[in-house]
């Protein structure tokens, strides 16, 4: 019989101060699951809402166990750190949630090379390096997961041609997904990747992508939460190497209702990398 809980199990994820990450983390938490939360948000942003610790509270009000790490992806020492804090307060890790990511959507013609980096160091080797450091953990769990929130490899044309940093940052993390699912698949480690249909009211879209007018073409971050949760329940040595879209998880699971999200299908905008 398939479990419908991730109680007692811990999950280490990059981010989650805000948005689509906390959410994930929100919705573990009422299983009563632990949460370790690696990010750099110690202090307030002006243009954001949330630190580390912030989420961490609300995890803890949630019902849930949480462990704040400052720190940053990008740094190996940083995230060996969080793997070893996560073992010292939980006792190992389950499951990881590769959710840090960096965005923008300039061409070639006017991307800098800082932002270039920036969004490889973030998404692709950032996702590289939290499944590989937290790995041993992962092996010694009976119910190991490792979620990339990321797109299907779609090879239009346009994609790139529109934003070839940002689509060569966000498919590096899908061949995280693609790799390990297949390196681990005897392991009886998981490994999928799970990106939205529609735009999402987070503050990357307030922010990048186009302000109130686009946040009211967008879901609630709860959608990816709840379809999130759906997929880390399921046997990992029976749910591997997908690509998964929310809303096709939470029809599986026998969700009718997306207007609970938010928007209707004539507001809602399509998210990028989908046809």
């Amino acid at each position: 019989m398939a479990s419908t809980t991730i109680a007692g199990r811990t999950i280490l994820m990059s981010g989650g101060s805000r948005g689509i990450g906390l959410a994930i983390a929100l919705r573990a938490a009422q299983d009563g699951a632990n949460v370790v939360l690696l990010a750099k948000t110690d202090q307030p942003h002006p243009k954001l809402e949330g630190t580390v610790h912030t989420a961490a509270a609300e995890i803890e009000a949630a019902g849930g166990q949480a462990l704040a790490v400052v720190g940053d992806v990008r740094d190996e020492n940083s995230v060996r750190s969080a793997v070893e804090q996560a073992v010292s307060r939980f006792g190992g890790i389950d499951i990881v949630v590769n959710n840090a990511s960096a965005i923008d959507l300039s061409p070639v013609s006017s991307l800098p090379m800082k932002k270039f980096d920036l969004m490889h160091q973030i998404n692709a080797r950032g996702s590289y390096l939290l499944a590989a450091a937290a790995l041993p953990q992962l092996q010694r769990s009976e119910h190991a997961h490792i979620l990339t929130l990321s797109p299907p490899i779609n090879l239009d044309p346009k994609w790139a041609g529109r934003h070839l940093g940002y689509t060569m940052a966000k498919y590096g993390m899908s061949l995280v997904t693609l790799g390990l699912a297949e390196e681990l698949r005897g392991a009886g480690i998981a490994a999928n990747s799970l990106w939205p249909r529609t735009l999402i009211a987070t503050a990357a879209v307030q922010n990048l992508l186009g302000g109130d007018e686009a946040m009211t073409k967008s879901r609630s971050p709860q959608i990816v939460a709840d379809a999130a949760h759906a997929i880390l329940v399921r046997d990992p040595r029976e749910c591997t190497g997908n690509f998964f879209i929310d809303e096709e998880v939470l029809r599986e699971e026998g969700v009718t209702d997306l207007l609970q999200y938010g928007g209707t299908d004539d507001q809602l905008e399509l998210d990028i990398f989908l046809d």
